[in-house]
């Protein structure tokens, strides 16, 4: 098959290995007379922009709008559009509450920006100019609790990525009580369409990554080499599609950035509810607006339906059991060996907690001593001495060591469990650099703070100084990334060597300025915590 450089004058032309593997009618479009990319999908044509050594088709819609009688109905198809639609700039994100100016330890260049609509059911694409041959592809989940998050959030600009030769595609899904809201009624009714009975907002992506599979080939990408990619809320949905029937086919690979699949135990803080559990939350929801109905409830104006609902733990705004999408909770599914073996990148940042919390805890001995005592129960004493705390400081300084053990558990928890059915590989990080800014010191090894060195989008946040070193370590970042999205393994040139996991002695990669593998945990901690998590305890990333 021919994977020649395409003909002088034409654009994101599918290649004869993206165009018969398509096999869908979509074919390439000619650059405007100003030099506009141009690029036929199979609902129309779409008019981009050009980005440096790359090009971006920006808004594009992947679905129907959800809203009147699609609000909590599996996303639709899109009606084809005549003429040219210009794709040039970002669409409206989906509904939630906007901190522009970013809060914590997340400043501006983390936080969605712009207009808000119900109608949200967009992607983004960036791709080389010159594509010589079908190229990998990102897709990119955005984080944010399942109740915020964009796929135009400028840390996630996608051209620094694609001008090292693969296609980004971003995207927005239904959130908060638009995305995950059922109750007896919508249920019913998905069911009598043979449609999922909720978990509207994983539809969404489902409905994504069918649209790439369509018509990536038309911007030179390859259907069948998709990375499903996505950071904190955008990992846990990761991990569930990894555990859900109706994602096969739709990915090669995956990676989850701080995010790691509901706990086994059912008082854990991030458990996933039952469909039963989000229909009586959703029967009080409507109940509480006046709703009686389904009709009644989809009549409702968008700006009447807030909850304060607790993020990450209420059923109403969170991804549930709906025995369809998700047939039991993505560790179940796990220990059962039914998820997709595809290969991983998995992970976690050094200080993951310190941007959930609007002041440093302060604890007393007393308090310390309680803190154990309430995790670790009849371990109390054995993780005391693991993580001696005489004083304020050094107790400071233990909680935050612990905390990064016990998502180093919950990480090796997932391996474990991977490893005992798959023979894919999984490659693990530990991401150690502290990024600059205010209150560096603070915020430490911050959520989410690996994401722009990922992206090679420094400059989106010109007031933290960035230093040579920070430049140096995106570029090896954005290099494992890439890396590991062309062929399931982050090694390459020039690159500190990055081993797989393996069932016997985990180690695990420590990025940042010293790139090195390393133990997943020094062997005494490791011993404790497995004895924790033998006795039921609960594997929590954060």
């Amino acid at each position: 098959m021919s994977r020649s450089r395409p003909r002088a004058g034409l654009r994101w032309c599918a290649t004869a290995l993206g165009a018969l593997a398509l096999g869908s009618g979509v074919r390439c479009g000619a650059a405007t007379p100003n030099g506009a990319p141009q690029v036929r999908v199979a609902q129309g044509m779409l008019a981009g922009v050009r980005e440096g050594r790359t090009v971006a088709f920006l808004g594009v819609p992947y679905a129907a709008a959800p809203v009147g009688a699609n609000r909590w109905r599996a996303p639709q198809p899109l009606r084809p559009w005549r003429g040219v639609r210009r794709a040039r700039h970002f669409a409206p994100s989906c509904l939630q509450t906007l901190s522009p100016q970013g809060f914590g330890p997340w400043s501006s260049e983390y936080g969605v920006h712009g207009r808000l609509s119900e109608n949200c059911l967009y992607l983004n694409v960036w791709a080389p100019a010159h594509p010589p041959h079908a190229l990998p592809v990102m897709v990119w989940i955005p984080g944010g609790a399942f109740i915020s998050g964009s796929g135009s959030v400028p840390i996630y600009a996608g051209q620094h990525l694609a001008a090292h030769g693969i296609i980004v595609v971003t995207l927005n899904y239904r959130l908060g009580v638009f995305g995950f809201l059922t109750d007896p009624a919508l249920a019913a009714e998905a069911l009598r369409r043979h449609e999922p009975p909720g978990n509207w907002g994983l539809q969404d992506i489902l409905a994504a990554l069918q649209w790439v599979r369509t018509n990536i080939g038309a911007f030179g990408g390859n259907p069948h080499e998709v990375t499903l990619a996505g950071q904190s809320a955008g990992a846990i949905a990761v991990q569930d599609l990894l555990a859900s029937p109706l994602a096969h086919g739709l990915f090669e690979r995956a990676i989850a950035e701080s995010g790691l699949p509901n706990s086994r135990l059912p008082d854990s803080p991030m458990h996933m509810p039952t469909l039963a559990a989000a229909e009586r939350a959703g029967t009080r929801f409507a109940r509480a607006k006046g709703a009686r109905t389904s009709a009644a409830l989809r009549a409702l104006p968008a700006a009447a339906l807030s909850t304060r609902a607790a993020p990450m733990s209420s059923p109403l705004i969170m991804p549930s059991i709906d025995g369809r999408l998700l047939p039991a909770s993505p560790e179940q599914r796990l220990a059962a060996g039914r998820f997709l073996h595809v290969p991983v990148l998995i992970g976690m940042t050094a200080d993951e907690n310190t941007g959930f919390r609007d002041t440093p805890e302060r604890l007393t001995r007393a308090a310390w001593s309680a803190r154990l005592h309430r995790r670790f129960g009849a371990l109390a004493a054995r993780f005391a001495r693991l993580f001696p705390a005489h004083g304020p400081r050094a107790r400071a300084r233990a909680l935050r060591a612990l905390r990064r053990a016990v998502g180093l558990a919950a990480l090796y928890h997932w391996s474990r469990l991977h490893q005992a059915h798959s023979r894919a590989p999984v490659y693990a990080y530990l991401w150690t650099h502290r990024e600059p800014g205010p209150h560096s010191h603070r915020w430490r090894v911050f959520h989410s703070s690996e994401i722009p060195y990922v992206f090679g989008t420094l400059a989106a946040a010109p007031q933290r100084h960035f230093t040579p070193l920070d430049q140096a370590i995106s570029r090896q970042m954005l290099h494992y990334w890439v890396n590991f999205i062309a062929t399931g393994n982050p090694n390459g040139a020039g690159l500190a060597h990055w081993p797989a996991l393996t069932p016997g002695p985990m180690r695990i990669m420590r990025l940042g300025a010293h790139p090195a593998p390393q133990p997943i945990l020094p062997p005494r901690p490791l011993r404790a915590l497995r004895a924790y998590l033998a006795a039921g305890g609960i594997p929590q990333l954060y």
